[in-house]
């Protein structure tokens, strides 16, 4: 593997320093050419709704991880590419002068179409936290199904607006259980080095991580760790560590030391609309319609896809119904969001000839949550940055990673809390539901325990050195295990299954599925980079054969 350049399609060399993380992964470290650093504008695709009656040559449902890789590189290759996006383009600041509210005090901006928040820790101290907002197309989206509710980003970037930018590699030893089909030769050699230079990534000042104080929590998580003989190790990520130095130092807007993480970060995360949008944008080939959603699409009889798309305002209310043809459609509305719509499509009869694998195959990425009482001598920090830098990895010998997670509120709590991604083997089903009209998941609650299992392999150990337990007051009352959600939905039209081996839909040539969709249930690690480092593989080669 070349550790100085990273060559490919449309593709100009970019210099990388090459880092060598306690996950095992060599990651290119360097933001995309045009990235708009902390603070600068960014060049978001130009927002101009679709029209009623208009032709595309490709229509992208979606503006996430893969939806964004596809965009930049058909642009790059000459296609004209519009982008359909749900959520909002995030582009306009609220009364308060920032575009994303803050994770401590949540408001209209903050979750979609609901009229009370659903945070994942809805109780702390013994009482419960959420509370009434207005209706609104919010940025984080809290969608209940049986059993779990997913947590997604609703906006131009998907969920890259609202993760804790955790940039993993999986292990390499790992990756033929992640994309059995796939080589990983060229993934590790070509496509996971391209994306991780796409999407900026890089690794905490480990000098800097010594003395900050926003980290106090993760070194204590580091001692207790290390003192049950747990590997620990840094994490890889797209936060702006210059711009994270500024906030500790007081020269620029706090962001990550303002708790912002969940409802989106105003100033030093390097989310989509800084890099692989912002790069779409300037081939001045892409454009994109915020709140709009498709609901169907079909074979056009003159060739292409006919795709009907309701337009929406900030309360979720239908404004204008849309139809427009499409000589290529790709899927990359999320795990979701793609096997929602696709199981839709083939039971009402628009799309009848998708195999019966379409829906099938989903997981949590085995995410479970904990949280634990430390003692009074080991504070864990009134401050704490809300982008996590580090995780315990117990993968090989118990079968979860667990990254050390902060709990921004602004108060000393005594508290180290967790989110484990475990080997949880349990894959759930969407189905159409005519009585309802709506897409079912039937995933059980219940079905969480082989992850709970996993993650106690770390913290009943720690627990047990340290005379510490686990704390009771952070998912309901007297409940340990936040055993009732996914941040990392995977899965319902897996690659090599309900598509060929790159993503194209049976059936039905044209029809593109490039999201989360595609991976089968888990990742090992938080999935975005495999996400991307997928869809940069699968679009290469339907740009060099299809196109």
């Amino acid at each position: 593997m070349s550790t100085d350049s990273v060559h490919g399609k449309g593709h100009q060399g970019v210099s990388r320093r090459r880092f060598i993380t306690g996950t095992g992964s060599i990651l290119g470290a360097t933001a995309l050419a045009g990235y708009a650093g902390a603070g600068q504008a960014v060049a978001a695709p130009v927002r101009a709704a679709i029209g009623d009656g208009a032709r595309v040559a490709a229509l992208v449902i979606g503006t996430g991880y893969g939806g964004s890789v596809a965009a930049l590189r058909l642009a790059q290759a000459g296609v004209d590419v519009h982008m359909v996006e749900m959520g909002m383009a995030w582009d306009t600041p609220g009364s308060d002068g920032k575009i994303f509210a803050n994770t401590t005090t949540p408001d209209y901006r903050s979750f979609w179409l609901r009229t009370r928040t659903k945070q994942p820790l809805s109780n702390f101290l013994g009482f419960p936290i959420d509370k009434d907002v207005p209706r609104y197309t919010g940025i984080l989206d809290a969608e209940e199904f049986s059993g779990i509710t997913v947590y997604q980003g609703r906006g131009v970037g998907g969920g890259s607006l609202v993760n804790g930018g955790m940039a993993v590699t999986p292990k390499r030893e790992n990756f033929g259980a992640i994309l059995p089909s796939v080589n990983a030769d060229e993934m590790y050699g070509t496509y996971y080095p391209r994306a991780n230079s796409g999407l900026g990534v890089n690794v905490i000042d480990p000098n800097w991580f010594e003395t900050a104080e926003c980290y106090q929590y993760a070194r204590v998580g580091r001692k207790h760790a290390g003192r049950s003989n747990f590997p620990f190790v840094f994490v890889p990520d797209v936060y702006d560590w210059e711009y994270m130095k500024k906030e500790a130092a007081g020269t620029v807007p706090k962001s990550a030391l303002a708790g912002e993480i969940l409802y989106g970060n105003n100033y030093g995360k390097k989310s989509l609309p800084k890099t692989y949008l912002a790069q779409a944008a300037a081939t001045g080939r892409v454009t994109v319609s915020p709140q709009h959603k498709v609901t169907s699409v079909a074979p056009a009889s003159g060739g292409g896809y006919t795709v009907l798309i309701d337009q929406i305002n900030t309360n979720g209310d239908t404004t204008a119904t849309k139809s427009v043809t499409a000589d290529r459609v790709f899927f990359a509305a999320g795990s979701v969001g793609t096997s929602k719509l696709l199981v839709k499509l083939k039971a009402g009869g628009a799309l009848p000839g998708l195999n019966g694998e379409i829906g099938k195959g989903w997981g949590d990425n085995g995410n479970v949550m904990c949280g634990r009482a430390n003692h009074l001598w080991d504070p864990t920090g009134p401050l704490q940055s809300s982008i996590p830098t580090a995780g315990i990895d117990n993968w090989a010998a118990g079968g979860a990673f667990a990254e050390v997670a902060p709990l921004p509120t602004g108060i000393e709590t005594f508290a180290s809390f967790y989110l484990s991604i475990t080997k949880n083997p349990n894959r759930a089903e969407f189905t159409w539901n005519p009585a309802t009209g709506k897409v079912d998941l039937n995933w059980q609650t219940a079905w969480k325990q082989p992850g709970i299992d996993a993650a106690k392999t770390i913290f009943d150990k720690i627990n047990a050195k340290e005379g510490t337990i686990y704390r009771t007051d952070l998912f309901g009352v007297y409940k340990i295990w936040g055993d009732h959600l996914t941040y990392h939905p995977l899965g319902g039209a897996i690659l090599n299954k309900a598509t060929d081996n790159y993503g194209r839909l049976h059936g039905y040539t044209g029809l593109y599925v490039i999201d989360g969709a595609l991976i089968p249930g888990n990742t090992s690690v938080n999935p975005f980079v495999t996400i991307t480092a997928l869809a940069e593989r699968n679009i290469e080669k339907i740009i060099a054969i299809d196109l």
